[in-house]
């Protein structure tokens, strides 16, 4: 029986200035990409904290003042006794557009990985003209946010869109509808507008990963006797879960900071406003830039803490590790 020798010490020391020549050129590689983003997304993060703190007015940002958390939370007691609670964390309008936010992106990005995921099963499979489908179904995410949702506009307009002459031909509905005005139908018009123009993303996505996958594995299930659901359910999926689940992160983040799609379909409405039309609205609308830099600084920490709790609960490995 052949026996093993420990590595002697000299060995492994051998080792340690080659890995340390290995981490200063990583990190000499990675050092201008690092100075530019500090530069186009550091500083302008810290400004931003930094006039959360303060009562800045867009019109003279030099006379700002610092006001410490006043912006986030303040308490005022009036003469009477009455007390007064202020900021925005306490602000209804505040949290509404969490909600909106938060409910369009769990369920845009929860039918979007369905969508997606089945339509990269049909185009990982083999049939004629396999190609062209796959570059057509890309033609939805190809085209930019905003023209994507001006087509819409028209699409879902009450007058003339035909959506609503299509279902009043088909007697579906009796009268036309206001679609991104409605408060019953605007967050359903903004998700199915989304859902239309990001599934290919998501398609994209999980399509690179079944074809990374050996096709011997699902050659051995099929002569195991397994059916498609069961080699999916049990083969395919968990093999393409890393993928997935890091899919689901980059998309969630896009989702969680809509602005554009909500901006152009459903202007000035409460029951679609999300975090970042909120904070656009009070930092140049308004005229509440400190205001506006306290709701972009929540909704940067929000976006932090619901991709860590993702990351953590479902044991995400984005460096390529197990």
């Amino acid at each position: 029986m052949t026996r093993v020798e420990p590595v002697p010490e000299t060995a492994r020391a051998a080792h340690s200035p080659l890995k340390a020549q290995r981490v200063r050129s990583a990190w000499l590689f990675l050092a201008p990409m690092l100075l530019v983003l500090a530069a186009a997304a550091g500083w302008p993060l810290a400004r931003t904290v930094y006039f959360s703190f303060t009562d800045a007015s867009l019109a003279d940002l030099d006379a700002r003042q610092w006001v410490g958390f006043a912006n986030y939370f303040s308490v005022f007691s009036m003469p009477s006794g009455r007390v007064l609670y202020d900021g925005l964390l306490v602000d209804p309008v505040w949290w509404r557009a969490v909600w909106n936010t938060v409910r369009f992106a769990v369920v845009s990005v929860t039918c979007e990985t369905i969508l997606g995921t089945i339509v990269a099963l049909v185009l990982n499979a083999k049939f004629p003209g396999r190609g062209i489908v796959r570059a057509a179904i890309l033609i939805p995410w190809a085209i930019p946010t905003i023209v994507s949702a001006k087509m819409w506009q028209w699409i879902l307009n009450d007058q003339f869109g035909i959506i609503n002459v299509v279902l009043l031909n088909l007697g579906l509905i009796s009268a036309k509808i206001a679609w991104t005005a409605n408060a019953d139908t605007a967050m359903a018009a903004i998700l199915i507008v989304d859902i239309w123009k990001t599934t290919p993303f998501m398609a994209l996505l999980i399509l690179a990963a079944l074809q990374m996958l050996p096709r011997e594995i699902i050659e051995v299930a099929r002569l195991d006797g397994a059916n498609p659901w069961q080699i999916f359910w049990r083969v395919t999926l968990p093999l393409i879960r890393p993928a997935v689940m890091v899919a689901v992160i980059f998309r969630a983040l896009d989702a969680l900071r809509i602005f554009d799609l909500i901006y152009v379909l459903t202007p000035n409405n409460a029951h679609t406003k999300s975090m970042s039309v909120f904070a656009r609205e009070n930092l140049f609308e308004f005229d509440k830039f400190a205001y506006g830099s306290a709701a972009s600084t929540l909704l940067f920490l929000i976006l932090a803490l619901l991709t860590i709790a993702y990351i953590r609960i479902g044991r995400v490995s984005l460096d390529g590790g197990r």
